[in-house]
């Protein structure tokens, strides 16, 4: 028998002492039962639209490393982002909070978590596991109380603020709140090291030195959101550069396909390492996708993440609306042995229940303030006995959404009447049932009402840091 690490035999210790520091623990959702601890691998890409994956029809898209993970695990049809904006769905993810309750509800000024917000990074080290986080942070800049280090990372590498994140040639990348300098950078769309194929290297690296525990590998990767760059080298380039598109549009299904490759690569690692049957790996999107490259031919940008290759049905809206197009992300869970391969599921979820799900995983007790549900039911095959939401809840700014089952409302704007959708038989959010609907209606509005409580975000000591890595997208004059 091998020995605990000593992190576990902590954790054991002050659960059997009911230390004061775990008094909030909910244990109304029991571990699922298991003889090992799962290894997570849970990568996110940013901006990546719901239809932008071939699987999905796409004639535009090559995403065949991808399209196995789905083919060969369950593939989620009404799985909804935390927020439709970076850091407000980052910090709903991490958090297991919807965001009325969360502290991050906004897009600008690097705004962070809380002092002491418990994460899914923290759960997961408590239970013993190796945390590391590499890419797009997003829920607190340098000089704050939202650093990684502080929520539970043993390491996180990458960008601390989205505005950073934009550039893939920035002069330094980030880790634990120190610089690591990239040669020949000085921010923009050229520079000699590629930020992205570092952040995916120290991922690999990641795996490889805690091969021997189980460990929380947290890819919120950057492609293909940003400047839409690419090395002229790079193989994915080599299978877009020719086609009749716009430059950009070119560009960005080149980094879908990095992106599918380097997917492919992680998966391969893990069965060098004789860890894919040990290992849970999730594929998703951060928040719907965004119209870009439009034209007049083509309104809904020239790739349409929203709109259905096959079908051409809409989801209507994008990046930044609470309609289904700035919710509605892929999503795909794989785990060969634990998860039937070919899985279709409808099961209603969104980024609060990453982290019931995570802990219920790796045996820990969700916090009682988590918003979410574990869908570890659904994941084994036992939809039956799948708990389901009463509702679902977004804020931003002053949009709100309310989901319950099919039934949505939305009040899109302040000063705008509140909407509401049938999305069974209206998935375009196009027939307005307000008025048709009023006791539904006011259902929904009172749970909105319920779920919102006052934003109280995180605090800088300091924010010269963070305004230097904001201002490191642009690079810096030479001196």
């Amino acid at each position: 028998m091998k020995s605990l690490p000593t992190q576990r035999w902590i954790f054991i210790c002050m659960l059997l002492v009911g230390c004061s520091t775990l008094s909030s623990i909910d244990t109304r959702q029991p571990a699922e039962a298991s003889d090992t601890q799962p290894n997570i691998v849970y990568i996110m890409a940013d901006e990546l639209g719901y239809y932008e994956l071939s699987h999905m029809g796409h004639p535009h898209f090559r995403t065949p490393h991808i399209d196995q993970l789905a083919a060969e695990g369950m593939r989620f049809t009404q799985s909804l982002a935390g927020s439709s904006l970076c850091a407000p769905t980052r910090c709903v993810l991490m958090t297991g909070k919807h965001s009325g309750h969360t502290s991050i509800r906004t897009n600008g000024g690097g705004t962070p978590l809380r002092a002491g917000e418990v994460t899914i990074a923290t759960l997961l080290k408590q239970a013993g596991y190796a945390t590391g986080g590499f890419g797009k942070w997003g829920c607190g800049g340098r000089g704050s109380t939202g650093v990684p280090e502080d929520h539970g990372f043993d390491v996180f590498f990458g960008y601390y603020d989205q505005v950073h994140a934009h550039s893939y040639y920035p002069p330094y990348l980030i880790r634990n709140s120190e610089e690591v300098p990239l040669p020949g950078n000085n921010g923009g769309r050229q520079g000699q090291t590629y930020s992205h194929y570092q952040i995916i290297e120290a991922a690999r690296q990641f795996i490889r030195d805690n091969a021997d525990q189980p460990f929380f590998c947290y890819l919120p990767i950057t492609p293909p959101h940003g400047m839409f760059d690419i090395p002229e080298q790079d193989p994915a380039w080599q299978q877009f550069k020719d086609q009749p598109w716009p430059r950009d549009a070119r560009r960005y299904a080149a980094m879908v396909s990095m992106v599918d490759r380097q997917v492919g690569e992680i998966i391969e690692l893990l069965k060098e390492l004789e860890l894919d049957q040990k290992t849970l790996v999730i594929f998703c999107g951060d928040n719907g996708g965004q119209n870009y490259f439009r034209s007049k031919e083509k309104p809904r940008g020239f790739h349409g993440p929203n709109v259905n290759p096959r079908t051409s049905v809409e989801f209507r809206g994008q990046k930044g609306t609470l309609y289904e197009g700035g919710l509605r992300i892929p999503m795909i869970a794989h785990w060969p042995g634990k998860i039937a391969p070919g899985q279709v599921s409808d099961h209603l979820c969104y980024f609060p229940d990453m982290m019931p799900t995570l802990a219920n995983l790796a045996g820990v007790e969700t916090p009682a303030d988590s918003d979410g549900i574990s869908m570890t039911k659904e994941l084994f095959g036992k939809s039956a006995e799948q708990r389901q939401h009463e509702y679902l809840y977004w804020e931003l700014g002053a949009k709100r959404a309310v989901r319950m089952q099919n039934w949505k409302a939305t009040r899109p704007s302040q000063g705008k009447e509140w909407e509401l959708y049938d999305l069974a038989t209206d998935p375009s959010e196009t027939k307005d049932l307000s008025k048709e609907n009023p006791e539904m209606l006011a259902k929904l509005q009172q749970f909105a009402k319920d779920a919102h409580q006052p934003a109280v975000p995180g605090t800088f000591s300091d924010r010269t840091l963070h305004e230097r890595d904001r201002q490191a997208k642009k690079g810096f004059k030479k001196k």
